[in-house]
């Protein structure tokens, strides 16, 4: 009713009704797959996926594919990439599934894009008419949404918000595009923030190559400077060489980047699908400014390495080239200079980490600070603890236990920038690991508080994030009639608008017959008495930390409007809980109160508690045969997805191996050119103490 309105009532012709939601198929390999409703002919406006030709002429869908498509009831187009992967031809017969709903449909054509973007968006897409896409996912009557092109915009936009029925509301399409920015951003950050650190180790690792070349060469750049060669010279020779070096790495690293991207695309995708929203990425996609910008970052990188050796080459007179005493004496001069920088650096980077700000540059710049600041501590730090343990040294293992740790003091300039590397490489392995121990903790105890049940029951595609998936209600009648099954509670999980905040993705509602949570740990509750629970029932919500920080939510700011059937509705918030199903936070009341305001009948899952006596392997067996049969549900005890939620933990962290990896080669080699550099300019130490036995 509310597009035969948009089109003949206001006259805008350029919109088009759509159906969605995830769906799967056996056929094609059980990967979520986005089922479209469309209709075919009010689509040209918006896409050209059923266009016969493209722009150069190039057929993109056969004139009798669509012909058929048009004509004939539960039909579906799918990509030629998807069809050529899992070998379906036209003709071919699929059945999708979503919740417990079950529909055989019948390919009757492929759609072949003609570019890359056109070809990634039609990847995990199953196009189809209105009316299919209603029966499959059970909309009878109903549309996921409208899609309009407004010439006016203002003036149009005022006269839909005033035709619209309570519950829908009007919205532009960047909206949502912020929406899933704002998801993602916190898992992008992540990663930016681990390439970061990446980068720095990798600056240590070339500082070290590129010191170790000026110490193997240090008598041929004696000689040149003998014979005229001026500073200036020797010094754009060595940053020169680095800049060359610097190029080829750059392109090998821009190559081996591109593997690795193909390599971890699919781990990155499936943390996303599982903690955000589903997608599904078989291909990488590279921008030539990723590419620049990763070119640019690498050379300047190595020309900055290359700074202090080359410098380091150039100070000192010709003469003074062929003798270490120099640069050593350099050192130790600079090193109260050093300390007082560390500290400055130090104190920099806490009081920038107390400005009351969420700016991710401001957090960057105090860890940079604290970093470097640390790492400029070393010369002091390996002077002192040099001094502290040639006592122990000496007494274990005579006069060589004096000489190696003076050796370590009188060779600063190598070995003060190894130990820097390597305490920045150690500090990155055990920090990023007290980290996910950390969370690994905080989310078991979580589980511990939360899972209060014996046997979970949910379709396979519901995430934290993607919370709407139509579960038959009579599920919740054949669960608790299985022997064994003490009793059972039931939760509906829906993505509802909040009028209050239009820059933030639908809220996350939750409703449950009642909390299975009973050691529920809380913020703040400000319900009468600390009873929550009567306070649930009488109306109110409790929603997450994450929920309430992203809103302002206080025990005085706690009204939260939502969007229900009936219209906009105020509700009064009474607690907020600590939650980490999902960074976007979530809104939870109880099962009578959300359909009080939502004409809704379905479940999304259900929770079982099993009588003392029962046996919970034969009570889970018993789900998963007989009862269950001709369910799309899956069927798991707490231990079990305790387990699956681990492992999406496990997934969301694993990327950080490669960096913990980096860091350790980093350190090995920075160490290795130390004591590489240290035996090259001691070898005439080494031998005249061999000349004396």
């Amino acid at each position: 009713e509310v597009y035969r309105q948009l089109r003949l009532d206001l006259g805008i012709r350029t919109s088009a009704p759509v159906v969605t939601e995830y769906v799967r198929a056996e056929r094609l390999g059980e990967n979520p797959l986005r089922l479209l409703g469309i209709d075919p002919f009010a689509e040209p406006p918006f896409r050209s996926y059923l266009a016969t030709v493209n722009v150069d002429g190039e057929a993109q869908i056969a004139f009798d594919a669509l012909a058929a498509f048009i004509a004939q009831p539960n039909t579906v187009l799918i990509s030629q990439t998807l069809a050529t992967r899992f070998g379906v031809q036209t003709g071919d017969s699929i059945s999708l599934r979503t919740g417990t709903r079950v529909v055989e449909v019948q390919v009757v054509g492929v759609l072949q894009p003609d570019d890359r973007l056109s070809e990634q968006a039609l990847d995990d897409l199953v196009l189809t008419d209105i009316a299919t896409a209603q029966e499959v996912l059970g909309f009878s009557g109903r549309l996921t949404r409208i899609d309009l092109i407004l010439d006016q915009p203002e003036a149009q936009l005022a006269a839909i918000a005033a035709l619209l029925p309570p519950g829908v509301q009007v919205g532009a399409i960047n909206a949502t595009n912020n929406t899933l920015e704002q998801m993602t951003a916190a898992f992008e950050l992540n990663l930016q923030a681990l390439s970061l650190l990446a980068l720095v180790v990798g600056v240590f690792l070339i500082y070290n190559t590129v010191t170790f070349s000026v110490v193997q060469r240090r008598p041929v750049i004696g000689i040149m400077r003998s014979v005229g060669a001026s500073q200036r010279q020797i010094f754009a020779l060595i940053v020169g060489e680095a800049f060359l070096l610097g190029s080829v790495g750059t392109v090998f690293g821009l190559g081996l980047g591109i593997i690795f991207g193909r390599l971890s695309v699919g781990l990155v995708a499936q943390t996303i699908s599982d903690l955000y929203f589903t997608i599904n990425v078989q291909g990488i996609t590279v921008e030539p400014l990723t590419l620049f910008k990763g070119a640019g970052i690498g050379i300047l990188a190595s020309i900055a390495a290359a700074v202090i050796p080359a410098y380091e080459a150039t100070r000192t007179v010709p003469a003074g080239v062929m003798r270490r005493s120099d640069d050593e004496a350099g050192v130790r001069r600079l090193v109260p200079a050093l300390t007082a920088a560390a500290v400055g650096m130090n104190l920099a980077g806490l009081l920038l980490l107390q400005i009351p700000s969420q700016s991710v540059v401001i957090s960057f710049a105090a860890l940079f600070c604290i970093v470097v600041g640390s790492a400029l501590f070393t010369p002091i730090a390996l002077i002192g603890a040099m001094r502290a343990v040639v006592p122990l040294t000496a007494r274990l293992f005579g006069v060589l236990g004096r000489m190696a740790p003076r050796a370590v003091e009188r060779s600063l300039s190598r070995t003060s920038i190894a130990v820097a590397a390597l305490t920045i490489a150690i500090s990155v392995i055990v920090g990023v690991s007290v980290m996910i121990g950390s969370f690994r903790s905080t989310v078991d105890d979580w589980l511990k508080t939360t899972l209060g049940a014996d046997i979970y029951i949910s379709p396979p595609l519901l995430t934290a994030n993607r919370a709407t998936v139509d579960v038959d209600p009579a599920v919740r009648a054949v669960v608790a009639a299985v022997p064994g099954v003490a009793r059972v509670a039931a939760s509906r999980a829906v993505s509802v608008s909040a009028p209050g905040y239009p820059d933030l993705p639908p809220v996350n509602l939750q409703a449950v017959d009642y909390d299975i949570a009973v050691k529920r740990t809380f913020v703040w509750n400000n319900a009468p008495n600390g009873d929550y629970q009567a306070a649930l029932t009488a109306g109110a919500v409790m929603v997450s930390e994450p929920f309430a920080y992203r809103r302002g939510i206080t025990p005085d700011n706690n009204q939260l409007i939502l969007l229900t059937d009936g219209g906009a509705q105020t509700f009064e918030i009474v607690g907020v809980f600590y939650d980490y199903a999902t960074d976007q936070g979530s809104v939870f009341m109880y099962d009578a109160v959300y359909r009080q305001y939502w004409q809704d009948t379905f479940i999304s899952s259900v929770a079982a508690y099993i009588a003392p006596d029962a046996d919970l392997g034969a009570v889970v067996e018993a789900l998963r045969g007989d009862a269950l049969q001709g369910y799309d549900l899956l069927v798991q005890p707490n231990r079990e997805l305790r387990g699956g939620v681990f492992a999406v933990f496990e997934n969301a962290f694993a990327i950080t191996i490669a960096l913990r990896l980096l860091a350790t080669v980093v350190a090995f080699i920075g160490i290795l050119s130390a004591l590489l550099a240290l035996q090259l300019e001691n070898t005439r130490q080494y031998g005249l103490m061999r000349s004396v036995g």
